[in-house]
Order: C-alpha cells, then sequence, then structure tokens
C-alpha cells in the first residue's frame, strides 16, 4: 500500500441526587451564556410547544405555556430559540442538566482511554527487529491504541526520505487488518512520523475470516476422522 506524504483505585458507589420541586414564581438564577433560556426568562411572546412526552401541541401563547408547565410542575425550556416562532418544551431541567453533565463525563472517560503509543524504526532496520517493533504496533492496535510510527534518519539518510517511506508502507502492509492510516507520513526535523488508528471494521473482517479459516479445519479434521478405516 502506498502512502503519500507531506513536509487500584478504590470504587465508592456516588448516590443520585435527589430532584426537588421549586417555587416557578421565584426568581430564577441567570443561566450560564451556553445555557437555554427556561421560564420567565424566555422573551418571545409565543411559542411553539413540545409537551414533557415530546407531543407536538402547537403555537401557544408564553403566559398559556408557562401555565402549563407550572400545572405539570415542571419547566419551559427553550431549546431552538432561533426559530420563529421559538421552540419551547416543557421538562424537568434540572435533571436534564445533571443527566447531561452525566453523558458529557461518560464521553470524556471513553476518549480518554485512547491513548498514543509510540513506535521508532530505523531506515536501515533489521528483518528481526521490524518483525518485532511491528507485532507490538499490531499489539496496541489490537489494543484500541493509536500508535505513532516514527523513522529516525542520521547523517545523509535525511536526503533520502524514500528510505522512510519504505518502512512505513511496510508497517501499515503488515497491520492492515487491524488499524488504518489517521494521519499522513510528514517530516518532523530529522524524523519522517505516521499515525495509525484502530480500524474496527478490519479488525471485526478479519476475525470472522480467522473463525471461517477455524472452523474449515475442524470441518476438514472430522471429515478425515470419518473416512480413515478403523483399526
Amino acid at each position: 500500500m502506498r502512502i503519500g506524504f507531506s513536509t487500584s483505585g478504590r470504587h465508592f458507589g456516588v448516590r443520585a441526587p435527589i430532584f426537588r420541586r421549586n417555587d416557578r414564581s421565584e426568581p430564577i438564577a441567570t443561566p450560564a451564556d451556553n445555557e437555554p433560556r427556561i421560564n420567565d426568562r424566555i422573551r418571545a411572546r409565543e411559542v411553539r410547544l413540545v409537551g414533557a412526552d415530546g407531543s407536538q401541541v402547537g403555537i401557544k401563547p408564553l403566559p398559556e405555556a408557562l401555565h402549563m408547565a407550572r400545572e405539570a410542575d415542571l419547566d419551559l425550556v427553550e431549546v431552538a430559540p432561533q426559530a420563529s416562532p421559538p421552540v419551547c418544551k416543557i421538562m424537568d431541567f434540572g435533571k436534564f442538566k445533571y443527566e447531561a453533565a452525566q453523558r458529557a463525563k461518560e464521553s470524556r472517560k471513553k476518549a480518554s482511554h485512547v491513548a498514543i503509543k509510540e513506535m521508532k524504526y530505523r531506515p536501515k532496520i533489521g528483518q528481526g527487529d521490524f518483525d518485532t517493533k511491528t507485532r507490538k504496533v499490531a499489539k496496541f492496535l489490537g489494543e484500541g491504541n493509536k500508535v505513532k510510527l516514527t523513522i529516525m534518519f542520521r547523517g545523509r539518510e535525511l536526503h533520502h526520505p524514500e528510505l522512510g517511506m519504505r518502512i512505513l508502507d511496510r508497517v501499515a502492509d503488515t497491520v492492515v487488518h487491524l488499524g488504518k492510516v489517521e494521519a499522513a507520513p510528514k517530516i518532523d526535523g530529522r524524523n519522517m512520523t505516521m499515525v495509525l488508528a484502530p480500524d474496527r471494521q478490519a479488525q471485526a473482517a478479519h476475525a470472522r475470516h480467522l473463525a471461517d479459516e477455524a472452523a474449515a479445519a475442524e470441518s476438514d479434521t472430522a471429515n478425515q476422522s470419518e473416512t480413515e478405516p478403523s483399526g
């Protein structure tokens, strides 16, 4: 494959918070810039109302929409302020914020699990060293990590970037069933770098291929046992 390039902690249980209904007539703290307007802070005269169950209630005067939200002991939240009229939904805003924060926390946690490993090669690396390093690259990709490949040039080797490209091509071809090129090769000082990322689709296809081969081999062994004459 040719690739172009450019210059134990302890676990503590957490109890879910208890959401208490507040008096909707009390003043509401000014929301952060990235938070939607709610209840008495909504400025539109009329809104397109969505019920707490997701049903389309239709266009309602703001006072009527606020009354409906208070009757349900919930909040009126402006979810699409740019629409005409703005779209508002009846919901428990405190619970909504908590669940959104939990989703963001889980997303950050999953993102932090993706580590970037590094493997260094020399342009004139021997076959044995190449195989050892590339097996480690395959292991990293199989574990879900990204891998930064670094070709280290010395002296006049820097004038022959094609030597580095050959190594990167060989690595990418060897682990094509596990990863794909995420960042194309580039010159970085006296080094050439490239980043590989796990390819879940390729890994799944490779796993199916291995399973098919194992099933075929088992079938062949069973057929041979059936055709062999008994002693």
